[in-house]
């Protein structure tokens, strides 16, 4: 009889996973690249497009003369963030949702509110959440300008969350990799209210991962204020702390693992430093005969309890202000707007199963929200099921989860695909190469 554990040791001097950075890498984004430049409508995504392609293809030719993975990782941002973003900046040209932002911020301080109170073009709406005004708030304060651009901020939250998520000893790599990534690059040039959504997510994954309750629901609180996407992840990690609680509260059989991951042997498990011998397990001053109690378990409970609260009241205080100041329009902008029930049709017009559904079937509107609602149902029951065992294992399920929703949602744009990516890279980056995700500990015969 075996049974299974999780082993997560702490992220320190991880050795960096193997990063996609080759020549063949590079060449498959600078010909996305130039794709989008030739393909676009929108004269940002044509400007990133030529200078992305530009950049890119730099970065292969460095690394086809044998240059390092880190040398032609820093080409290729050079050339698919720092090139355009610049010249965007300089010229006053950003995808619409900047402007978006940056209107929701003028309005939150003039009127107590971020929505426009009878919107009737697509870009009367703000689809976002009140917490997404903040990043448009420079630009109210202080006018228009190059450092008070909302894509600035949303950037620098990003890449300042996603940061202290990944392991102490190796952020540098996988963080310039993501960086570089065609779908992350191109919403930090003309902007893309997703990626610090992404980046607090991981914040949040990583937080609980490390046992930080209180904090992972701050971060997951934040996330839940900017924008609907975010509210998956509450529940995954709710599950992930959950399911550690119970792994820490059950033995099979005659098996023991230690909390720390090493097994015990024959019928002794030490637990704080003491023993318990002859199938006696001692937790806290207790002891329990054939059975392994755990103080650590209910307290582990607690903790998904406390992660859960903080992360709803956080939401909540960011969030009801705004909603309650002029609740039709609340409802109008992020409820009815995103899920395609207003007159105005969104821009976001990718051909996804549910935006093809809504666009040419008849009744397909209505198919397309009930494959939604069976993908989040499905989520939910995996993580019933089948709970995520460690903060990569979350992730992954996340990604999963986020990647259904995008396929189905009636309005679907390719940028949502940042959510799976940069999650999946964040769960790698975690994990390491080498490292042992389950151990298996065989049952010692009795002495």
């Amino acid at each position: 009889m075996a049974t299974t554990t999780s082993l997560t040791p702490p992220d320190q001097h991880r050795e960096p996973p193997p990063q996609l950075g080759g020549v063949l890498w590079w060449a498959l984004c600078a010909a996305a690249a130039l794709g989008l430049a030739v393909c676009s409508s929108l004269g940002p995504h044509r400007v990133w497009g030529a200078a992305a392609a530009f950049g890119y293809l730099a970065a292969a030719l460095v690394a086809a003369r044998g240059r390092s993975s880190r040398t032609a990782g820093t080409v290729a941002l050079a050339g698919a963030v720092a090139l355009p973003l610049l010249w965007l900046l300089a010229v006053d040209r950003a995808q619409l949702e900047v402007r978006v932002v940056a209107r929701s911020a003028a309005l939150l301080l003039a009127e107590g509110t971020p929505y426009l109170h009878r919107p009737w073009v697509p870009g009367d709406f703000n689809p976002y959440l009140p917490g997404m005004s903040v990043f448009g708030l420079p630009e109210a304060l202080a006018g228009p300008g190059p450092l008070t651009d909302p894509r600035l901020w949303m950037g620098a939250a990003f890449l300042g969350a996603l940061a202290p998520a990944l392991p102490a000893g190796s952020r540098s790599a996988p963080l310039r990799w993501i960086a570089a990534c065609p779908l992350v690059a191109l919403p930090l040039a003309v902007g893309g209210v997703d990626l610090p959504v992404a980046g607090l997510m991981c914040l949040g994954l990583a937080l609980a991962g490390r046992g930080r309750a209180g904090a992972a629901g701050l971060a997951l609180g934040a996330a839940a204020a900017l924008k609907w996407t975010a509210w998956p992840a509450i529940p995954v990690v709710l599950a992930l702390m959950t399911a550690s609680s119970r792994s820490g509260g059950r033995a099979a059989g005659g098996a023991v693992v230690r909390s720390d991951g090493r097994e015990a042997g024959g019928a002794v498990v030490r637990s704080g430093g003491r023993e318990a011998g002859c199938g006696a397990v001692r937790s806290g001053g207790r002891e329990a005969g054939g059975a392994v109690v755990r103080s650590g378990g209910r307290q582990a409970g607690r903790a998904a309890s406390r992660c859960g609260l903080v992360a709803l009241l956080t939401a909540a205080v960011l969030v009801l202000p705004a909603a309650l100041r002029d609740p039709g329009a609340f409802r109008a902008h992020v409820v009815d707007f995103p899920l395609g029930l207003t007159d105005a049709v969104s821009s976001a017009a990718s051909p996804f199963p549910g935006h093809l559904l809504a666009t040419h079937v008849p009744g397909g509107r209505t198919l397309a929200l009930l494959l939604l609602g069976a993908g989040a149902l499905l989520l939910a029951l995996s993580l019933l099921v089948r709970p995520p065992a460690t903060a990569a294992d979350a992730a992954v399920r996340l990604a999963l989860g986020l990647l259904l929703a995008t396929a189905f949602m009636p309005a679907s744009r390719f940028g949502y695909l940042v959510y799976p990516l940069v999650l999946v890279a964040w769960a790698a980056a975690r994990e390491g190469p080498g490292q042992v995700l389950f151990r298996r500990v065989r049952e010692s015969a009795p002495r």
